[in-house]
């Protein structure tokens, strides 16, 4: 009868048998898909924020332990900052995607708070409520450059409202008497208000009514609506 081969044991180290080469890379932490780990991190500091996030919560997420994280990303605050990056690049097309395809301003504004909407309350994938960038509260954590990497990232927003604003003016879609900063800075601040609301429970249809009174108040300011076009 042939003998049953033994049952490796549960620290995952290979037993050396007869006939069998010497283990490669004894005590080498198990390799892990490291764009997946950053994902999973972003989740959580998205969902927590940076002080509230500690290393273990890290590695419980992530599925590594705390020599491959710092193996990997170096430090707490550098792994957040790579956090930042792909969440900019993996999820902020989900608000910005209609915006820079819109063929007016307002359809433009209207495609950001609309999508927003959505977004925010996790209507567009199983991803955290609100905004990681706006919700950030590092900078005053004690943390002075993370806080001024996130208010790089959010005044990014205000330059590209507007550009989008001062082309419409140079289209004579919006009058050149109007103040382009001030609203851009109107629109950032109905979207972050919406960010916050979504955090806190609101959901889509709320979020859209209030995308719809932003436009009213756009309306005011520019100079009403343009009329619809005749049906073909």
């Amino acid at each position: 009868m042939q003998k049953s081969r033994p049952t490796p044991p549960t620290d995952d180290r290979t037993v050396q048998t007869a006939g069998t080469p010497p283990a490669r890379g004894r005590g080498r932490p198990r390799a892990f898909d490291r764009e997946a780990a950053l994902t999973q991190a972003t989740r959580l500091f998205w969902s927590k924020g940076y002080e509230a996030t500690s290393i273990a919560d890290l590695t419980e997420a992530m599925g590594i332990g705390s020599p491959s994280l710092y193996a990997a990303f170096g430090s707490k605050e550098a792994l957040y900052l790579e956090a930042v990056n792909h969440y900019r690049k993996s999820y902020e097309g989900l608000v910005w995607g209609r915006f820079f395809t819109a063929g007016t301003a307002r359809e433009a504004v209207m495609g950001l708070l609309m999508d927003s909407a959505a977004a925010l309350t996790g209507c567009r994938g199983d991803i955290p409520r609100g905004c990681m960038v706006t919700l950030s509260a590092v900078g005053s954590e004690g943390h002075a450059e993370l806080g001024e990497v996130l208010r790089s990232a959010r005044a990014s927003a205000v330059g590209i409202l507007t550009e989008r604003l001062t082309r419409a003016v140079a289209e004579g879609e919006i009058p050149a008497s109007v103040d382009l900063h001030a609203l851009a800075r109107f629109v950032q601040t109905v979207q972050a208000g919406m960010s916050i609301l979504a955090r806190d429970g609101a959901e889509r249809a709320e979020l859209e009514a209030v995308a719809e009174v932003a436009m009213q108040g756009w309306d005011a300011r520019v100079g009403g609506r343009p009329a619809p076009q005749p049906a073909s």
